[in-house]
């Protein structure tokens, strides 16, 4: 699981253990008596029973890798190798750094999902199948397990959707996470510190909490959620997903009472793209800012003049994003979002979540103060591009070209610890670019590239950027070093 710092609250800084999942499904209608009337006990065993059949158990397997890590080397410069690294000194360079291969564990990773369709479909957290060679999936009770394979998934919203081949699965009933309340009792399923198919109960804390690290607009809770609940569930009092187990609060990395969830109505716009597109389509406002209390209160924090915005709720905006949706509706600094398609907006997780159920293309109608009068616009959501087409992982092929990584032979003739070698160019972008066969690369927007799943990698993220061009240096088998620049995008 990883772990993020996040202050919660002054002076006190919190380690936030992520984890998270998703769903999406046609909610299935529970009996009245499964919630209770007010003021009177709720009985929670009616939500367990419907909910723990469509929590899965998820197992990651990252296989052993050989990898080229460089190291200094104090004595290089006074001492040589006559032997050619034969007493394992390795391969050096003229800087005074060496290289060696390294060989990296098999390791194993665990978490949860659920189920969202009887014919296979789980969602579950993008970190607990990134970088997996192996995906296992096991049922509730450990009644079956599958392969699993993965069908889309996202880091910024860190969520996930893979498929099993499997039929007439227990496939979880969705529920509007709009409608959860401050103070209604919920459930927290997952596999938790591997005990499996466990329950935690708890009640929703507060509602629309950013949290700073990507996912956002979170549903809090003080159900208890420990390391290993990627991916579970948190469920009303009818058993119906409202959010994702998604983070816990912690000096410590385990459960103290603090708890998030991303809700449904994020989840199932995620899981729509995944099926359609292959990727999230997020689509942007066009600003920075941040809610007006906060601002407010930081700049009397700093002993400096307050404006008077005509309201404390709301978003203010501190920058408009040039050729962005708010650029081309004369959107301002200092204007106050308060509204958008007749949603109040209080704050920043407010905005955020509505902005995050939206695609680029989509219009909204947008209400905001300015000098403490409102005004109303129509907006145009765009993508991080600056347009609003559809925006797509792309892969190797869209290069047009095969590679290998290059031989010790190499590496030692041209003093270099790794890199790809251009084996044929096909067409693509490659053709385009005018990167020609025997091309080293050795660096793609400044990342090193040292196996082709490096490069894979650094495409897909170049082409859902904000600039998705691919900045390649290398060098060519002459030892000239040469740089392209690769337009992903027509």
């Amino acid at each position: 699981m990883r772990k993020i710092a996040n202050t919660l609250m002054p002076g006190i800084l919190m380690l936030v253990v992520a984890f998270s999942a998703a769903s999406c499904n046609k909610t299935q209608a529970a009996p009245a008596a499964a919630a209770a009337a007010p003021g009177q006990p709720v009985d929670l065993t009616y939500a367990a029973e419907k909910a723990l059949p469509s929590v899965v158990y998820i197992k990651s397997v990252t296989n052993s890798k050989t990898q080229t890590v460089e190291y200094s080397d104090p004595f290089e410069d006074f001492f040589s190798d006559p032997f050619g690294g034969f007493f394992g000194r390795g391969q050096g360079n003229n800087n005074g750094k060496r290289q060696r291969q390294v060989q990296t564990p098999k390791r194993a990773a665990a978490g949860s999902g659920v189920i969202i369709s009887a014919d296979g479909y789980i969602v579950t957290n993008n970190h607990v199948v990134d970088g997996a060679d192996e995906l296992t999936v096991t049922l509730n009770e450990n009644s079956k397990e599958y392969s699993a394979r993965i069908i889309g998934a996202d880091a910024t919203t860190d969520l996930a959707l893979i498929k099993i081949d499997a039929k007439n699965l227990p496939a979880i009933a969705i529920a509007n996470s709009d409608d959860a309340k401050v103070g209604e009792w919920v459930l927290a399923i997952g596999n938790p510190l591997g005990l499996n198919n466990t329950v935690t109960a708890g009640i929703v804390s507060a509602k629309a909490r950013s949290m700073g690290q990507g996912v956002s607009s979170m549903i809090q809770t003080d159900a208890a959620i420990n390391q290993g609940n990627s991916g579970g569930a948190l469920v009303n009092t009818r058993g119906e997903l409202i959010g994702i187990n998604a983070m816990l609060a912690s000096p410590t990395g385990s459960n103290i009472g603090y708890g998030f969830a991303i809700p449904t109505a994020i989840m199932n716009k995620a899981v729509e793209d995944f099926k359609k597109y292959g990727s999230y389509q997020r689509a942007m406002i066009g600003i920075q800012g941040g809610s007006v209390k906060d601002y407010v209160d930081a700049m009397k924090d700093q002993d400096k003049e307050v404006k008077d915005f005509g309201t404390m709720e709301g978003v203010r905006i501190d920058k408009v994003v040039d050729d962005g949706a708010a650029a081309d509706a004369d959107m301002q600094s200092d204007d106050v979002i308060t509204e958008v398609d007749g949603k109040k907006v209080k704050t920043m997780g407010d905005l955020q979540a509505i902005i995050a159920q939206k695609r680029p293309g989509d219009k909204v109608n947008v209400k905001f103060m300015r000098n403490k009068k409102e005004k109303s616009a129509t907006l145009t959501l765009k993508n991080a591009q600056g347009n609003t087409k559809v925006v797509k992982d792309a892969d190797l092929d869209v290069l047009g070209g095969q590679f290998r990584q290059i031989t010790d032979s190499q590496k030692k003739e041209l003093q270099i610890a790794y890199g790809l070698q251009v084996l044929k160019v096909s067409g693509g972008k490659l053709k385009e670019a005018g990167i020609p066969q025997g091309f080293i690369i050795q660096r793609v927007n400044d990342e090193a590239i040292k196996t082709i799943d490096d490069l894979a990698s650094a495409v897909k993220k170049a082409s859902t950027s904000k600039e998705p061009v691919l900045y390649i240096q290398g060098i060519f088998p002459t030892g000239k070093k040469a740089y392209y620049a690769v337009a992903l995008q027509d």
